[in-house]
């Protein structure tokens, strides 16, 4: 027999245990709902007359059950408060002494890693505005499985006008593909490259090894181009053989070395796309934070027939949201869609309808513009208290900046600020192993990420540690 009750609007079923006495079995059954926590202490249950009538048995049965949970101290009976579970000391689980034996370590106290903007930043309360107007708008087909492997239409057409405003770029919506992030996105352009026979894609000396790897798990071999200040030495192209197809650039803010591609070596890379029929993959890095003046458009602008566009959120709202985008060339558009398969599965059709009515509302922009007020004057502050110790390298722009070290420096200063509890990352771990760049010593520092209540003593402890 199965009993249930509402209590408080939410229904508690009963399994009475078939075979023994009724009163026996309700008891048991109680006892079991608080021993379990499926009646948490405090919870008022309902009388014993209308107990009985919604089980169907007699009101003496429901009252003795009580009883004798109420001597055994499992229930608590007082005039005017009704019959209640009593407060009782919750058992401490096998799980919870486990982790007490062996509890997680935690994270460095103070972090200085590039690569993730101030997390408590993230607008919630927009956003969440934004969320609710989406919800309200949106067509019951945005519920069901998406067909589109383009991925939304709405969020499509609002990137289209956002970044031909704020970037510069060609952006027809119908060739806007929206992807989980800027690493899914250059892992489908590594099965298009294969594709397309494709052996080797140029990549600066200094980047992310990720993204390195992500081409090589496709089947390409990276060569490195030499950085300077001007950024990627865009003219070497030119030497390169034909199973180059393909370059990957960071033009508006190199990461990690911070330099802005210049105009002739934008030229230069366009020009050798034109000639050789090959891409360029432009990860636009950084391009909406620049500090010293505007923002240089993005390279995209320049040849749209042979350069791949990509963006993402992950700096300018979260790397949570996993959200990003790529503009793609006409004749690569089909390829694209082949290899990121018939639907688009990877990003959620709510979230996309959220940052499209986010980026419409015009809350996209005043963040931005908020966040570049905001790190602009974080990175004052680091130059600052860095003045005449170590001098720091690179364009006033984005979320990192490259403090210079002497000779042989870097290591060393990366375990002393490990023994200080500060996390910090070295120029070396980001150098292609091929490069023949000098080695250089440095540290880059990731100022965007710590909390407006951290950075002082963040900034403090990297201090600590300098020469």
């Amino acid at each position: 027999m199965t009993g249930s009750w509402a209590t408080f609007g939410a229904d508690l079923h009963l399994d009475l245990a078939a075979g023994r006495g009724l009163r026996a079995a309700l008891t048991e059954a109680l006892r079991e709902a608080a021993r379990g926590g499926r009646l948490a202490p405090g919870t008022r249950l309902p009388s014993s007359r209308s107990f009985a009538a919604d089980l169907g048995i007699a009101r003496n049965t429901v009252a003795e059950a009580y009883a004798e949970l109420v001597a055994e101290g499992w229930l608590t009976a007082r005039q005017g408060s009704g019959t209640r579970v009593a407060e009782r000391a919750r058992p401490r689980r096998a799980a919870a002494a486990a982790r007490t034996r062996h509890p997680a370590r935690r994270g460095p106290a103070y972090s200085l890693l590039p690569g993730s903007p101030n997390l408590g930043g993230f607008p919630r309360t927009a956003w969440l505005a934004a969320a609710r107007r989406a919800l309200t708008d949106a067509p019951n087909e945005a519920f069901g499985y998406a067909t589109d492997a383009r991925g939304r239409v709405e969020l499509r057409e609002a990137l289209a006008g956002y970044l031909a405003r704020a970037r510069g770029v060609y952006a027809d919506p119908d060739r806007i593909v929206l992807c989980a992030g800027f690493t899914h996105g250059l892992m489908l352009l590594g099965r298009v490259l294969r594709e397309r026979r494709v052996r080797e894609v140029a990549v600066e000396g200094y980047g992310l090894d990720v993204h390195r790897d992500l081409l090589t798990g496709a089947g390409l071999t990276t060569r490195p181009l030499w950085l300077d200040g001007d950024g990627a030495r865009t003219t070497d192209l030119a030497g390169f053989g034909p199973r180059t197809g393909a370059v990957l650039l960071t033009p508006a803010h190199q990461f990690p070395t911070g330099a802005a591609l210049t105009p002739g070596r934008r030229a230069a890379a366009v020009d050798w796309a034109r000639t050789r029929g090959g891409l360029i993959l432009e990860d636009d890095y950084d391009g909406e934070f620049r500090y010293d003046r505007q923002p240089v458009g993005a390279l995209q602008g320049l040849d749209p027939d042979r350069v791949v566009y990509l963006g993402t959120a992950s700096k300018s709202l979260s790397p949570a949201l996993r959200m990003g985008w790529m503009v793609v060339p006409p004749d690569l558009l089909d390829e694209v869609l082949v290899a990121k398969g018939g639907s688009d599965w990877t990003s959620s059709a709510l979230e996309q309808l959220t940052l499209a009515r986010f980026i419409g509302s015009g809350a996209y922009d005043r963040h931005v513009r908020g966040m570049r007020l905001r790190q602009r004057r974080r990175r004052d502050e680091l130059v600052a208290a860095l003045a005449g110790r170590v001098p720091v390298s690179g364009i006033a722009a984005g979320l990192h900046a490259v403090l210079d070290l002497p000779a042989g420096a870097e290591r060393s200063l990366v375990q002393a600020a490990a023994w200080q509890d500060l996390a910090l990352e070295g120029l070396a771990r980001h150098r292609h192993p091929d490069s023949e760049l000098p080695v250089r010593d440095a540290l880059v520092v990731g100022y965007g990420a710590p909390s407006d209540s951290a950075w002082a003593p963040t900034l403090a402890a990297l201090l600590a540690v300098l020469p």
